[in-house]
């Protein structure tokens, strides 16, 4: 299912109240999976048939894809581990339980790596079939991607929205820490975890937002309230420019990309300019790895008590180095994250946002791994919003994007920023040729 503008927003709420409308977005959701999902493999689960879709709500019947880390009461959850295989929770998670009061059907679950980690599951990307489509919310990318639905939920502890988004060709947006609650989404590292969304454009990105992060369904409420709400910036923004002792490991097109990418900004308008963040990045990224080990061992720690076995060589590794993990370095970690994310805006350096790669470079040849999310990383230890946009495309048609970070809370500065940027870029494309003649290649 694919968007045609950005209009996509005003053209869903021209729609609501018409049920054949609804009807059709949900059969041309199935019609798309069910040419694409032989090859694609992006889903765990779907049903056999759909309650009918509620028109007049704000999501007026949206089909929507969520990732198999979150609970829905009515469709198996296995958090991408055989331990759990046909497992029912007995209630939904909470974003779940939104996305249902606002009339939106769950497509059905995605496919995730291992309890969110690195043991990856058998998602090809849209792009490219022999390449990864990242990970760990490889079903939710894929299937935006791919043009099944034009949402999908995901969850992010490292990079696990703003990586498969770009090497799919999507949009990827990571809130700030916290703004949704996690409730009935399984942890991997709670201090970490965040809730993150795909969508096909900035805009519906930003109807997430309004709907799941602000809690304000009145924007919805016409044309005109929208376009109110999530109003052009009345100027080109202030972008900062972020380099990283990671950057040696930037491969030349996504290098290139990133510095065609400045050029087109500073063409549109924008004032860009490299400033020296006022943190250790590298120091950022240690922390990190500290917390997420030990959270890891508290989370999934009482499983590896009785399913050793059925644990991958990765999760096992997680689990063994939290446990070892001294307790005052998880402290240090802690306070760090705490005080570099009560900084957040001075080390914009007076920016409307920071710009950086959202990976090394496009997505890697291979099923067996998901990618390097270290780019990402900085921003999930801070927990500030995050969205990623596509850039443009190497040389073999796999995308690459561009991330765009903002201050912890100014999601919505941070959206509307975006959408100034994806504007001025213009790097999106329909969809992969498979899936627009419907077949798969």
């Amino acid at each position: 299912m694919t968007e045609a503008s950005p209009s996509f927003v005003t053209e869903l709420i021209a729609q609501r109240g018409n049920a054949a409308a609804s009807r059709a977005r949900l059969d041309e959701a199935i019609a798309r999976a069910d040419a694409l999902e032989a090859t694609l493999h992006a889903f765990t689960y779907r049903p056999e048939a759909y309650v009918e879709p509620d028109a007049c709500a704000p999501l007026a019947g949206l089909p929507v894809g969520v990732k198999d880390l979150i609970d829905t009461i009515d469709m198996p959850t296995a958090y991408g581990s055989p331990i759990y295989r046909d497992h029912r929770p007995q209630a939904d998670a909470a974003i779940v339980t939104k996305l249902r009061q606002y009339g939106a059907l769950v497509f059905g679950k995605t496919v995730t790596t291992e309890f969110a980690w690195r043991l990856p599951g058998p998602t090809v990307n849209p792009w490219g079939h022999t390449h990864t489509p990242g990970g760990s919310s490889s079903g939710s990318a894929a299937a935006v991607g791919a043009g099944i639905v034009p949402l999908a939920l995901g969850t992010q502890t490292v990079g696990s929205v703003i990586r498969p988004a770009a090497y799919c060709g999507v949009v990827g947006y990571k809130p700030s820490y916290g703004s949704i609650p996690r409730d009935g989404v399984h942890p991997l590292a709670a201090s970490l975890d965040h809730i993150g969304f795909f969508a096909q454009s900035v805009e519906t990105a930003a109807l997430a937002h309004a709907l799941f992060v602000a809690g304000r369904p009145e924007a919805i409420d016409s044309a005109q309230s929208w376009q109110a709400w999530f109003a052009p910036l009345a100027s080109p923004p202030r972008l900062g420019v972020v380099r990283t002792p990671f950057d040696a490991r930037l491969q030349d097109a996504q290098q290139a990309n990133f510095e065609a990418s400045l050029a087109q900004l500073r063409a549109a308008g924008a004032e860009v300019v490299e400033i020296g963040f006022g943190a250790d990045l590298a120091q950022i990224v240690d922390a990190l790895q500290v917390i997420l080990r030990v959270e890891a061992w508290h989370a999934i720690g009482p499983v590896s008590e009785y399913h050793r076995a059925q644990l991958s060589q990765h999760m096992q590794a997680l689990i063994d180095e939290g446990a070892a993990m001294p307790a005052a370095r998880y402290r240090e970690a802690l306070a760090l994250q705490s005080a570099l994310r009560a900084e957040s805006a001075a080390l914009l350096a007076g920016c409307d946002a920071l710009v950086s790669v959202p990976a090394p470079g496009a997505a890697p040849e291979g099923l067996d791994d998901t990618g390097d999310p270290v780019f990402c990383a900085p921003w999930s230890l801070l927990g500030v919003p995050a969205v990623t946009v596509p850039s443009g495309w190497t040389a073999r048609g796999l995308p690459l994007g561009l991330q765009i970070v903002g201050a912890f809370g100014e999601d919505l500065a941070v959206l509307r920023t975006a959408a100034w940027v994806e504007a001025a870029i213009g790097a999106r494309r329909d969809l992969p040729l498979d899936a627009r003649h419907g077949s798969a290649a």
